[in-house]
């Protein structure tokens, strides 16, 4: 008996009619045809598949809708259409899992998780399969890839979303140095942002971003922007460029971080009130005027992408007390734009006014 089973095996390869693979049974279909869709076992014999994305990458803002363009053709070229199953997903960074988006067959689509109600495959030209994204969030933007998939074989293209935004430098109340890696995420939600990415790092050092203190990013690695090297900020031998500690332990470790807030939606704006105001008064102050007291990442936004002029501080949410400044001179500190801090005050002093942020616009 021990010797039958590989004897008959053998025998099994040699029979007309039934390959055997890898422990599988392929069976031909008659005279060579797949019935699924018409073309015999093969087809991709000198046929190629090709899925073309835009290399560049797209810029959106929060609250838009957007494309994700994806088409594909054959080489050379069909006469007739073939039935093709897509895929979109969006691609895992920094320990965050894959997202399933949409799967299409035809004109059957399902989409998946929070973009659900939000996606939909847009086919207006033969073989488009670009996704169309309603309403983006914060934290819709990263890389997408589009899978064509025509029998057994595949291909797909990359589409990089990025949503406009701002860079800052975020600190504990404490001081310097006190969030570990979770709790710096918690901070800049809180502040209606997001850590930045590397790459969003990067682009705020091109923009003359310049700080110091080193600050969690998005992979848990910590860095810091320095464009004007000097020796409190790791000597004057290094270049400017973005100095790197490497990734770190994401629960032991302590540092600042730099936050990432998009274009904002609504507005913010200093109350004219006859006196100034403690941090409850000024909770208060703006929920009596129909809004609530600002947060960082959206003082932030409304001055970079609203051009927010102040000379003089207001209270914010998480207790500090900062006025951003689109227009320098010689009253209103640095000459240079950027929203100024006074840190975070007593609570109970009568020393500010209030930033308020109203959803609606004017």
């Amino acid at each position: 008996m021990g010797l039958q089973l590989p004897i008959l095996l053998l025998l099994l390869c040699c029979v007309s009619g039934l390959p055997f693979y890898n422990g599988f049974y392929y069976s031909n279909r008659p005279n060579g045809r797949n019935l699924d869709n018409g073309y015999s076992k093969g087809i991709f014999n000198g046929l190629k598949l090709v899925v073309e994305t835009p290399e560049e990458t797209l810029f959106s803002h929060r609250g838009a809708n957007v494309t994700l363009p994806c088409r594909y053709h054959y080489e050379p070229a069909l006469a007739s259409p073939r039935p093709v199953r897509i895929k979109w997903w969006k691609l895992s960074e920094n320990g965050v899992p894959e997202q399933d988006v949409l799967v299409a067959i035809g004109l059957r689509q399902r989409t998946f998780g929070d973009y659900r109600g939000r996606v939909r495959l847009r086919q207006d030209r033969a073989r488009e399969v670009s996704l169309e994204i309603w309403d983006l969030r914060l934290e819709d933007y990263g890389r997408y890839r589009c899978e064509v998939i025509d029998g057994l074989e595949d291909e797909s293209g990359l589409v990089e979303l990025e949503l406009r935004g701002v860079v800052f430098p975020y600190q504990h109340p404490q001081g310097r140095y006190k969030f570990n890696f979770h709790e710096a995420q918690q901070a800049c939600e809180e502040q209606d942002a997001v850590v930045a990415s590397f790459e969003q790092l990067f682009r705020a050092w091109e923009e003359g971003l310049d700080w110091c203190n080193a600050g969690w990013l998005q992979d848990a690695s910590v860095q810091y922007p320095v464009t004007q090297a000097r020796r409190p900020c790791g000597g004057l031998g290094l270049a400017p460029g973005v100095r790197s500690y490497g990734p770190r332990h994401r629960r032991l470790h302590r540092y600042d971080v730099f936050c990432f807030a998009v274009a904002l939606r609504g507005q913010v704006y200093y109350l004219e009130h006859p006196e100034k105001l403690t941090l409850a008064e000024a909770r208060e102050a703006c929920w009596e005027d129909g809004a609530q007291i600002a947060k960082v990442g959206q003082l932030f936004a409304a001055w970079k992408f609203s051009g927010l002029d102040r000379c003089d501080a207001g209270w914010l949410a998480d207790g500090s007390a900062r006025y951003p400044v689109a227009h320098p001179r010689s009253n209103c500190g640095a000459l240079e734009p950027g929203v100024r801090s006074f840190g975070f005050p007593d609570p109970h002093s009568r020393k500010h006014t209030a930033a308020s942020h109203s959803r609606s616009f004017t």
